[in-house]
């Protein structure tokens, strides 16, 4: 027996045509056919464009001697170094200018950022006139402004700026005492190592704790104990094997210690102020994203305001401030590329810069400080993504 819908014809699948899934898929294909024949076309029209004029393709030129000297190096290097040791300079010291940006970056901005909000009224708007002056005025003129205006014109050797006659600060730039371990240094390094991993053990067991009872351990001294105490006493019983070699005046400028060259100084701290300006905003706005009624819950409950700020407010506003601080940092290591303007020998100055100008081939010399530029952002962003995604909320 047929029941009534048994009866009623079936719908086709209808012509492929149709169907907006396989559509979709043609579009696709076609587009990805359109993108790689137009890449094609570029990569052909540019090579037969180089072989007419007689250029050089290829990157055997990064075994040739580079024969030009760099300010700056973390590594060796010499008049008889190739060009790719000069692009693993010039990364190298975008690396640390863009790392050293970050750190400060972010501790000038939490600091202003919660100073904005604080309820000391003369606190709050000198924390809002830093932030409408800094970022408002473009980057370039603020590393320009302390290169030239600051840097460029404190006092000469001779009459350095000192601290505890151990730092001093000149218009040749800053000199600090270098550090030179002894034997039985690395003792002291991994009991560092051993009391971070240990510390953040603490932690975890501390947060597990705290889920199943209701309670915390001391952690602000069990943190420091583990993280500064076990190496210092470690250091002390070892005898303390680190001396210090501390800069001298001798004829016309400091020897020894530690020489941070006034470019790496002034572009250090234009694009920590510019960018702490931009993430003090994102912090604000963050901290006012929480609810009002978790504020009010911590003091029902009596938390003391610095208790409620770091373990109520700031844990809540971070899922806000991630996202938008992912994008200053990736600003920040981009932006690092205007140090050409004060000489100091980051990849674009040194690689993109002398190198391209000696070698002459510009494809491959921009293909690769392009390349790096984008995995440096990239790898920055995953890292960002996967510290969000530990913060963000989950549902039960």
């Amino acid at each position: 027996m047929l029941r009534p819908f048994d009866s009623l014809p079936r719908r086709g699948r209808g012509p492929l045509w149709r169907d907006p899934a396989a559509r979709a898929l043609v579009f696709q294909v076609l587009l990805l056919i359109g993108l790689a024949s137009v890449i094609g076309l570029l990569v052909h029209n540019t090579l037969q464009n180089l072989d007419a004029r007689g250029i050089n393709t290829g990157f055997d030129f990064l075994d040739n001697r580079a024969g030009f000297s760099i300010s700056q190096t973390l590594i060796s290097y010499d008049g008889n170094s190739t060009y790719g040791r000069t692009f693993v300079i010039g990364l190298l010291n975008t690396l640390l200018v863009s790392a050293l940006g970050i750190v400060a970056a972010t501790i000038i901005g939490f600091t202003v950022g919660i100073a904005r909000l604080s309820p000391n009224y003369l606190l709050a708007k000198l924390a809002t006139v830093y932030v409408e002056l800094f970022r408002n005025i473009p980057l370039l003129l603020q590393i320009l402004f302390w290169y030239i205006a600051v840097i460029r014109s404190m006092p000469s050797p001779r009459q350095s700026l000192s601290l505890g006659d151990m730092v001093f600060l000149n218009g040749r730039g800053l000199f600090v005492p270098a550090p030179e371990p002894q034997t039985g240094f690395w003792f002291s390094v991994a009991a560092l190592l051993a009391g971070s991993v240990a510390a953040m053990l603490m932690a975890r067991y501390n947060r597990q704790r705290q889920s199943r009872t209701g309670r915390r351990l001391p952690m602000g001294w069990i943190i420091p104990a583990l993280v500064l105490g076990l190496p210092v006493m470690v250091f002390l019983v070892s005898g303390s094997p680190l001396q210090w070699d501390v800069p001298a005046l001798k004829g016309f400028n400091f020897s020894g210690g530690l020489t941070v060259l006034p470019e790496l100084l002034a572009l250090w701290i234009a694009l920590s102020i510019y960018t702490a300006a931009f993430i003090a905003e994102i912090v604000r706005s963050g901290i006012q994203s929480v609810p009002k009624g978790q504020t009010e819950a911590a003091r029902a409950l009596s938390l003391p305001p610095r208790l409620t700020m770091n373990q109520v407010i700031i844990p809540q506003a971070m899922r806000v401030i991630i996202p938008q601080m992912t994008s200053q940092y990736l600003n920040l290591i981009k932006n690092s590329s205007l140090a050409t303007a004060i000489g100091y020998p980051d990849l674009v100055a040194v690689f993109a810069g002398t190198t391209l100008n000696q070698v002459g081939q510009s494809v491959e010399i921009m293909a690769m400080t392009m390349a790096v530029y984008l995995v440096l952002s990239l790898l920055v962003s995953l890292l960002m993504n996967i510290y969000n995604a530990r913060t963000a909320l989950r549902e039960r």
